[in-house]
């Protein structure tokens, strides 16, 4: 069975196979089986093709890496926990936008404090043509599973709705920029996730709090680590399923 996720990541960096080759000393037929068969290389490899990728090593070859050293290198992933989100730095989140320069993607319900910021829209627009992507992932309104988390949250059952409202209406000038997309969700989600780049911020979502008095967890994505590529999958799963917005 062919390693797809290898395959896509060299097209998309636009690596060939004699240069696959030349940065890891071995044959050309070696690259092409390691593609087309999952052949899994040896580990110094490993490490030289995901960084030319700017992929994981687990994300290539889930299965390369042995559990025990997932569970550790995945703890090292963890660079700060804060009790609460509205105790992280006001500049972290100013920060980590400004660096992205792949990808900024952000999985919320409707993350309001992020609209308190009136040059963010302006920001990501210049991002998205400078060649980051930006995918941004709200939840539907209308869905139920906003108005349950609204009710969990012990503001009302169409608090939250008229707020993920609000924030469409901060976004919409977005819509149709090249490079940015926008898409509502009816997920259940238990964690809200904000990804720059190898950087990720993950806000629990705990029954009967505010996401602001929740704990925030900011992660840095490493090789062979499987914490970072966990949230990564689960913001693609909801993406997947996600639906343009039904605009006012």
């Amino acid at each position: 069975m062919p390693n797809e996720r290898l395959r896509d990541a060299l097209l998309r960096k636009g690596f060939n196979l004699d240069e696959v080759a030349a940065a890891t000393a071995v044959d050309r037929k070696t690259v092409e089986r390691w593609i087309t068969q999952s052949r899994v290389p040896y580990s110094r490899h490993r490490h030289t093709v995901a960084a030319l990728v700017q992929e994981s090593e687990n994300y290539l070859w889930p299965d390369a890496v042995a559990p025990e050293r997932k569970a550790a290198i995945g703890a090292s992933e963890v660079i700060e926990i804060y009790p609460h989100r509205h105790s992280a730095p006001y500049d972290l989140w100013s920060r980590l936008i400004d660096q992205a320069q792949e990808r900024v993607e952000i999985l919320v319900y409707s993350a309001m404090f992020l609209t308190d910021d009136p040059t963010l829209v302006r920001r990501l627009r210049q991002k998205s043509r400078k060649g980051t992507k930006v995918r941004l992932v709200v939840g539907d309104p209308t869905s139920r599973e906003v108005a349950h988390r609204s009710i969990e949250e012990g503001i009302g059952k169409t608090t939250l709705a008229a707020k993920v409202r609000n924030a469409l209406a901060f976004y919409r000038p977005l819509d149709g920029e090249s490079g940015i997309e926008i898409r509502c969700h009816a997920t259940t989600l238990y964690n809200s996730l904000y990804r720059f780049d190898d950087d990720m911020l993950v806000n629990t979502h705990v029954y009967g709090f505010a996401a602001a008095h929740a704990p925030l967890i900011h992660l840095r994505r490493l090789t062979g680590g499987d914490l970072f590529e966990m949230y990564a999958d689960s913001f693609e799963n909801v993406w997947s399923g996600a639906k343009p917005p039904k605009w006012p």
